[in-house]
């Protein structure tokens, strides 16, 4: 099996009480051969063990092995979540400007994944991230991409259930959260919300793991109708999928979100001694690691409880925690204005090295790319030349927006024709440029002739390119430049249409 497809299967059993089986497969298969998607089932399985310094090794580890734009993203953000999750409480320090920019630089990096694998789990590592830092209104937009991602065919599996479970877990943590604070119609909002998704996550639960998954998204959208309109079953069935995940094992962390809803429905059923042992279990048992909404919830819920029996000191201290909460509240929403700000700075940061139009590197970044390379005196690289032919003609037969939609259809097809980390740049106009570091002339060509009979398959454009390909050593990268794009004039001269390359030698030879 591909090592791709069998991470995302691990991926899963990771996360459904399994995560010691998922690394020691994960360890038999790095040992032989590195691959960044092995390396992250490492740091979800350490990750669900709580084993915050193996994790934190893990993340270095995958970091180091040079992972793709979306692997990258997805061991950032992972890291990100679980320095603003434990904080002091463990080895890693708490910096959480550190996490915010790892996390912005995510949110970027995986926008120029491919690989769909890569980029569902960097999408997925990046909700969990912000929803750890309680930035709820930015964890759905993540959850929904992945779940779309997901779509793609493959051997079944519960992401996609896994995923709209998450959403429904989304607004279920945000409920909780509204209510301590005071907004019980906006947290009615979101609990009905998360029942649709609940009940979508148990329709859609697919592949081995499937009935863990339905039975997960089923106490989330049992948990969602506490609050509103059927408690009496809410309880019941809270009680039987609560008892039914535990027995397979999974992580307490997990079913935490069930507590406060759990005691809520038994209240509103008439069961208030029940409630009350039942929010006071839920507590003794909470993990260390629990997440301060939750763990302000649980408390919450208990001195309502205690409060609604004629409590003084429970009516005092729900004065005082609700209080707290307004003032975390007031944090969450300076915390996301500063999020927002990064992302602003980030979003100037890539339009000046990005081409608007089509989406690529533009000739700043091409020339930062050769000057970064020219440096390894001892690499080799390859440098392609690019002109669309007939460019003029569709400007002027066509106008300038299908020019425009040439461009950029021509820019898709050079970018998918080579690696993650080669670049694809436009220098102006119709002209573009790729390096590819450590490739010869041999390989460099085939990647023209592909690139040549791509473009010139592109429906209803008659645009075709002439390349111009020449190669050498790091150091001597900017006279390289200059021979391809010679080598470019010379194909454009026969008629275009095809690839010039330059050899070691003086002459150059057509494709």
């Amino acid at each position: 099996m591909d090592p791709t497809h069998e991470a995302a299967r691990l991926f899963e059993q990771a996360q459904a009480g399994q995560a010691e089986e998922a690394l020691a497969r994960a360890d038999v298969l790095l040992a032989d051969g590195d691959h960044a998607a092995v390396h992250f089932v490492r740091v979800l399985a350490f990750n669900v063990l709580g084993d915050m310094p193996a994790f934190e090794d893990a993340v270095d580890r995958m970091l180091a092995s040079d992972p793709s734009p979306g692997w990258r993203a997805a061991a950032l953000a992972t890291r990100a979540g679980t320095r603003s999750r434990v904080g002091e409480a463990h080895t890693a320090d708490y910096d959480l400007d550190g996490a915010l920019r790892d996390l912005v630089t995510a949110e970027t990096e995986v926008l120029a994944e491919t690989e769909p694998v890569a980029a569902v789990n960097a999408r997925v590592a990046i909700a969990i991230a912000f929803f750890e830092l309680r930035l709820y209104e930015l964890v759905g937009p993540h959850y929904e991409a992945a779940y779309a991602l997901s779509s793609a065919p493959g051997p079944a599996n519960g992401n996609r259930a896994m995923w709209l479970i998450n959403l429904a877990e989304l607004h279920l943590v945000w409920a909780l959260e509204l209510y301590q604070v005071g907004q019980g119609a906006a947290a009615e909002s979101h609990t009905a919300e998360a029942e649709a998704f609940g009940k979508r996550a148990a329709e859609e639960s697919d592949g081995p793991d499937a009935e863990v998954w339905r039975e997960y998204a089923l106490l989330a959208a049992a948990s969602a109708k506490a609050d509103r309109h059927d408690p009496v079953s809410a309880a019941t069935e809270i009680t039987h999928f609560l008892e039914r995940l535990q027995a397979r094992g999974l992580s307490p962390l997990l079913l935490a979100f069930a507590g406060p809803f759990h005691a809520v429905a038994l209240r509103r059923t008439g069961l208030p001694e029940a409630a009350l042992a039942v929010i006071e279990r839920a507590i003794a048992t909470l993990p260390a690691d629990t997440g301060v909404v939750l763990t302000a919830a649980h408390h919450h819920t208990h001195a309502v409880l205690l409060a609604r029996q004629g409590s003084a000191a429970a009516a005092a201290g729900l004065a005082y925690g609700e209080k707290l909460a307004a003032a975390l509240w007031q944090q969450r929403l300076r915390t996301l204005n500063s999020v927002e700000t990064m992302r602003s700075l980030e979003q100037l940061r890539v339009a000046a090295w990005i081409d608007p139009l089509t989406g690529v590197a533009n000739r700043r970044a091409f020339d930062s790319a050769v000057r970064r390379f020219q440096t390894g005196a001892d690499n080799w690289a390859t440098v392609l030349v690019i002109d669309t032919d007939k460019f003029k003609q569709i400007n002027d037969t066509s106008g300038h927006a299908a020019g425009d939609a040439a461009l950029r259809a021509i820019a898709q097809e050079l970018s998918s024709l080579v690696r993650a980390d080669d670049v694809v740049a436009r220098l102006g106009g119709d002209e573009f440029a790729v390096l590819l570091p450590g490739v010869g002339n041999a390989l460099a060509r085939e990647v023209a002739q592909r690139m040549v009979r791509a473009v010139r398959a592109i429906p209803d454009c008659p645009a075709t390119l002439s390349i111009g390909v020449a190669g050498g050593p790091a150091s001597s990268l900017p006279a390289v430049v200059d021979q391809a794009d010679a080598a470019m004039y010379r194909a454009k001269r026969r008629g275009g249409d095809g690839v010039e390359v330059v050899p070691a030698g003086p002459q150059s030879v057509a494709a």
